[in-house]
């Protein structure tokens, strides 16, 4: 019985997954680095939900739900924080 109700449940996964990865797909401009995020190591998935985490509001109403945390964004962000900390301040 346990071993229907996990086949069952494999196979929904299986489905959502390929249905996710579908969407992914038809969205112009989307990232597909997660499609495969499941084959990852436990430790490398911890390492990116950390890098993926935004960081906390001082407020509740700081929270903008309309605001993407997509991997691209996510990278273009830090990339261009860390590219505006290494440049040297220009002369005045």
């Amino acid at each position: 019985m346990v071993f229907l109700i996990q086949r069952s449940q494999n196979k929904d996964a299986l489905a959502v997954h390929l249905k996710l990865n579908e969407l992914v797909a038809a969205i112009q401009g989307a990232s597909n680095r997660l499609i495969d995020v499941e084959a990852l190591t436990e430790d490398e998935r911890r390492g990116f939900t950390r890098f993926m985490r935004p960081s906390r509001p001082t407020r509740s109403s700081d929270i903008d739900l309309g605001k993407s945390h997509s991997v691209e964004r996510r990278t273009r962000s830090t990339r261009a924080s860390t590219a505006a900390r290494a440049e040297p301040p220009t002369p005045a």
